[in-house]
């Protein structure tokens, strides 16, 4: 049996004592070792296995990390970890205490930026070779390896922009494989295509325009001419760009068929590379389908809705309305600032906008939630998929910062629905008309009801309802994390002392309830899955303080601190708000 060259790999030192007609041998053993641990402990598979050959190519050529490597995004930098040092701890990735999906500096001197978000790589890489050339260091290389989907969004054209005209010694690797989660979108994919087809004259590259030196197309699975490449770039002076073309999921036959299902695909069978089935029967529904089914029905009778999103039309499921109605749902690529500006828009010519935006993707484009869409009170209808804690990708993803964040702006309604069918009812109200914008925020994963196919119902704005009496203690919750006070109440020897209240709406409050609850209580919990400070409770602390009530109020809710990777009920025993945790502390009233 023929030695495993990844055996005596532990980081890029050992890959570069490698001769170079040994290093095809090490991207088959990677991609294996890729494969193999993935199709158990699931993660991002698709885009590691496509830049495989590019990695290897970086790291042998380069020295690293004196040069100085970034990963947009960082789907794609598994088989990065596995020759950084990580490989004995890779089956780890993305659990509980082991090491994060994306690369994190605190994690490896390797990982020289922390992603997660796209469009970083080329700033943070231009920041790190001008400050470089500050420190009188001319030798060290920048090198930012990008997307197609990545590239097309502002702030990778800012930092093309500035790097253009500066001398810095910078690399901008573009991985073009027409593909981010869902396939790339716009002008910019249809050039990019162009070039691919050899129908765009070199004199006419707009990357060479931008004062690059341009090399490319190059193929990307070709490792001797990646090397190659690569060495005649080490020795260009100034901004640089090589053009790589290569296939997500390459290696996997399935994987590349199947690019959108295979960026994460769970657990699947190494060998077919067939996925595991999951037993979907009687479950019920994910939200993301709740909110894509609803708003393809609504729109049916609704010729005004409008359905955008930010290069996430599988994952919010815009896609069911953009497969029926393409001229009404449009996804404008990674641009959440462009969607929520072209939301607002549409809201002035009487448009009803769903616009929907993981909700910590929307972090990105709040200056235009702000002065935008709030300032002109426009009634953009905002749906905040993943909202709360999202699990395995970890700090870069919890959706936990924005009923903080949205609660401080003029003219915005929020509400945090407690099942699938208030998040049904209050998109029907929604797109009945709003004198205000408005934010749905709703967690990902499935939600609690089977039967929710219901008639519609409009919802009153502003109005919280009691779903349990009790004597002596008050939990008032927000959103669909309620069903842990529901769970947990229901285990209580002694339930009758406790009484719960779902406050769907977080602004504006119910005031005349919350002044009945502080008068009537002995204690008053409150409950969300974002952060404590500046989120729900404290909107009711807030309340309770220019009322001059008394009553004790405890808040539970993420503490203030990032928070890392792990399953979601893992997370939230962390904080104290699963279930058990909230049995243990209504047990004592």
């Amino acid at each position: 049996m023929p030695e495993k060259l990844l055996d005596r790999i532990q980081n890029p030192q050992d890959l570069r004592l490698l001769p170079e007609d040994r290093l095809p041998q090490l991207a088959q053993e990677l991609r294996d070792f890729i494969i193999d641990v993935v199709s158990v402990k699931e993660g991002h598979l698709g885009a590691s296995l496509g830049v495989v050959e590019l990695t290897l190519a970086l790291h042998y050529v380069f020295d690293t990390p004196n040069d100085l490597l970034v990963w947009d995004v960082g789907h794609q930098a598994y088989g990065h970890k596995i020759l950084t040092g990580r490989k004995d701890v890779f089956h780890t990735n993305r659990q509980l205490g082991g090491i994060s999906g994306f690369p994190k500096r605190s994690e490896s001197p390797y990982d020289t930026f922390g992603v997660g978000h796209s469009s970083t790589a080329i700033s943070a890489a231009l920041g790190m070779a001008i400050a470089s050339k500050l420190k009188g260091d001319d030798q060290k290389h920048h090198i930012a390896v990008v997307g197609d989907a990545s590239i097309a969004s502002g702030m990778a054209f800012e930092g093309l922009n500035h790097a253009g005209v500066t001398d810095a010694n910078l690399l901008v690797i573009l991985n073009d494989n027409a593909i981010g989660i869902d396939p790339s979108v716009g002008a910019l994919k249809n050039y990019l295509t162009a070039v691919k087809q050899g129908k765009n004259p070199k004199q006419n590259n707009m990357i060479k325009s931008l004062n690059f030196d341009y090399s490319g197309p190059v193929d990307g699975h070709d490792l001797f001419a990646v090397i190659a490449e690569l060495r005649r770039l080490q020795k260009v002076k100034g901004p640089k760009f090589l053009h790589l073309i290569t296939t997500k999921g390459k290696g996997l036959q399935q994987a590349e068929e199947n690019q959108v299902k295979y960026h994460a695909p769970g657990k699947f069978d190494k060998i077919t590379g067939e996925l595991v089935p999951k037993s979907e029967e009687n479950l019920p529904p994910r939200f993301q389908d709740v909110f894509g089914l609803t708003l393809l029905d609504l729109a049916h009778h609704n010729d005004k809705i409008i359905g955008i999103t930010p290069a996430m039309p599988s994952g919010s499921s815009l896609k069911f309305m953009m497969d029926a109605m393409p001229d009404r749902a449009l996804d404008v690529g990674i641009a959440e600032q462009h969607a929520v500006t072209l939301a607002a828009g549409m809201a002035t010519q009487g448009m009803v906008v769903f616009c929907n935006i993981y909700s910590t993707f929307l972090q990105r484009a709040y200056d235009q939630v702000i002065h935008d869409v709030a300032l002109q009170d426009l009634p953009v209808v905002f749906c905040l998929d993943r909202a709360g804690l999202v699990g395995e990708d970890g700090a870069t993803h919890h959706g936990v910062f924005d009923l903080a964040y949205l609660r401080c702006i003029p003219n915005m309604i929020i509400y945090a629905p407690l099942d699938e069918i208030g998040l049904r009812n209050i998109m029907y109200t929604a797109q009945l008309g709003l004198e205000h914008p408005i934010a749905i925020r709703y967690p990902r994963g499935r939600g609690v009801t089977i039967d929710w196919q219901r008639p519609y119902e409009k919802i009153e704005i502003g109005k919280a309802r009691c779903l349990k009496p009790g004597t002596k203690v008050a939990v008032l919750s927000t959103g669909a994390v309620g069903n842990n006070v529901v769970a947990a109440l229901s285990e209580l020897q002694n339930p009758d002392t406790v009484a719960h209240y779902d406050f769907g709406f977080v602004k504006p409050l119910d005031q005349s309830l919350l002044r009945e609850i502080f008068e009537r209580f002995e204690m008053v919990f409150t409950l969300e899955d974002g952060v404590i400070k500046g989120g729900f409770g404290s909107a009711v602390a807030e309340f309770a303080t220019e009322n001059r009530h008394t009553t004790p109020l405890k808040m539970l809710g993420v503490a203030d601190s990032f928070t890392e990777h792990g399953t979601v009920e893992q997370l939230q025993q962390h904080h104290h708000f699963d279930v058990k945790s909230l049995v243990k502390i209504f047990s004592s009233y």
